[in-house]
């Protein structure tokens, strides 16, 4: 029976008009990788707060080693050995690796900074962890699971023996998932214990020894991985079944929408042709890097191109920037929601109508009761889970921020919806909500391209997979034809196959 390291328990905590946590226990074990779950609100963030020191608990008690602790600050929390690692990076850019290991405690004589010294420290702390990147390299010039590694590097720096990872793979590749896998385990022999928060089930089976799941602000259980089918961790994250992973659809698809030709970018894209229909639904599939948020942000008009043809309902248009594309009823659901979906500091309502505000406007003035309205009915349609209309978006979780991004561009009645990533950081529950809102849209007529990294996604919602290849497309499949295995061959820059598909657009039914 390995020692218990942490506890957490009855914790609870207020915020105004809701209740994040209500007499939640939660334990980690010497050396465990212990995963914890549930909904977005559920109040896995809240929780790991507490832990860290971001917030204080109204009520419960908190236990390391055995040993009643009072973190009441994130300085605290460090001092115990408890050290979080959010979903965000915390890095500073512009700074080397060992600066940002070391930043805010450098080491120090004279009144300066031992810059040797601390490359040298900071080296040896990388090396140990076998994260094979050099100490005075800026973090600029490192790679997102690069960059993570580093913030690793940073915790255990400060001897961390307690460690938490949000949603530590939203943006990496599975050869990076492999080597953060390499370093958890490695900490494991260390005797860390980690609290791995994660949506995606297949890494849950494999990293963690036991999983607990929160659900509304409430402790649901603990099981062994050993002792829990990924049926029934579902169950009790949702509080019901889910019979299918993808709602049940038949799709009817209509004529051409919208054509793109002769589209070369400045940033080494090229598409000679491409064609999206009414009511279908297109998958972008291909590796991190490989160009696909690069082609749709050229279609959108958010970067400048070479060249490009853009034609809809069968006529030319220009689309010379973003708002050309939304006077023209194409919405795009960003892969990166806080920084280019959503202004975090301002509320729910002006999130919603912020695409949609010239359509506001009466006699010069804004319609407030319209604008409040649309939020209204969108907050009841995806189910958003948020206090009231004027809360601020950065108070919410990430999937409850996903529903407001997709809520902007749904009000505004697109006739052509690009979505990127559309389910990234959001649980098994959110997910199908936001695929039957996909299938509603395409039963009207909505034309989508639907970009994920997610193969299984890709072949459970699209009627036809274009996979992108270092800018280009580099194979066309319908979607009822085609395997994760030979998707990925092309992913990878094989032809292997030679394979010629019909027609683009030729009504397919999924």
């Amino acid at each position: 029976m390995s020692k218990e390291l942490f506890r957490m328990e009855n914790i609870s905590k207020s915020f105004p008009g809701v209740k994040a946590l209500d007499d939640v226990s939660f334990s980690v074990n010497v050396g465990e990788v212990h995963g914890l779950v549930g909904e977005n609100g559920a109040g896995k963030s809240t929780l790991m707060k507490v832990m860290s020191g971001v917030y204080r608990a109204d009520e419960g008690k908190i236990f390391i080693e055995d040993e009643e602790v009072n973190i009441d600050s994130v300085k605290k929390a460090q001092e115990l050995g408890v050290s979080i690692i959010f979903q965000e990076l915390m890095l500073c850019p512009h700074l080397t690796v060992a600066d940002n290991i070391f930043i805010g405690r450098p080491p120090v004589k004279g009144g300066l900074i031992q810059d040797r010294s601390m490359n040298k420290e900071a080296q040896e702390i990388l090396d140990d962890l076998g994260i094979n990147i050099k100490a005075k390299s800026l973090v600029r010039e490192l790679s997102v699971a690069q960059q993570q590694m580093v913030e690793i590097a940073k915790a255990i720096s400060t001897n961390s023996k307690i460690l938490v990872l949000d949603e530590p793979t939203a943006a990496l590749t599975e050869k990076e998932i492999e080597q953060l896998f390499v370093i958890i385990r490695r900490l494991q022999e260390k005797g860390v214990g980690m609290v791995y928060i994660s949506h995606r089930m297949d890494e849950l089976e494999k990293i963690c020894e036991r999983i607990t799941v929160i659900r509304d602000g409430q402790y649901i259980g603990t099981k062994k991985i050993e002792d829990l089918t990924m049926d029934e961790l579902v169950n009790m994250i949702v509080g019901r079944p889910l019979d299918e992973k993808f709602p049940d659809h038949t799709r009817t698809i209509g004529d051409v929408k919208i054509e793109v030709k002769n589209l070369v970018g400045k940033k080494d894209i090229k598409v000679d042709n491409l064609q999206v229909r009414k009511g279908e639904i297109l998958g972008f599939a291909g590796l991190m890097g490989s160009g696909r948020s690069e082609i749709a942000r050229a279609i959108f008009g958010a970067d400048a191109v070479v060249s490009k043809e853009i034609y809809i309902d069968g006529e030319l248009v220009k689309i010379n920037n973003v708002g050309d594309a939304v006077d023209l009823k194409i919405g795009y659901a960003t892969e990166d929601r806080k920084h280019d979906g959503l202004a975090l500091n301002l509320d729910v309502n002006f999130n919603t109508n912020m695409a949609h505000l010239k359509h506001l406007i009466k006699g010069g003035f804004i319609d407030d009761n319209e604008g409040r309205r649309n939020t209204q009915e969108y907050i009841e349609k995806l189910k958003t889970k948020t206090p009231h209309m004027r809360q601020r978006v950065g108070n919410l979780s990430g999937g409850n921020q996903q529903k407001i991004v997709l809520s902007k561009w749904l009000c505004n009645d697109v006739d052509i919806l690009i979505v990127d990533e559309p389910t990234r950081g959001i649980d098994v529950g959110a997910k199908f909500e936001v695929y039957e809102l996909l299938n509603n849209l395409s039963d009207q007529g909505v034309a989508i391209i639907m970009i994920s990294s997610e193969l299984p996604e890709l072949l459970g919602m699209t009627d036809r997979i274009l996979v992108v290849h270092e800018g280009e497309f580099n194979g066309e499949f319908k979607t009822t034809e085609t395997t994760q295995e030979e998707l990925l061959y092309y992913a990878a820059g094989y032809n292997l196959l030679e394979k010629k598909v019909e027609t683009i657009g030729e009504p397919v039914v999924a």
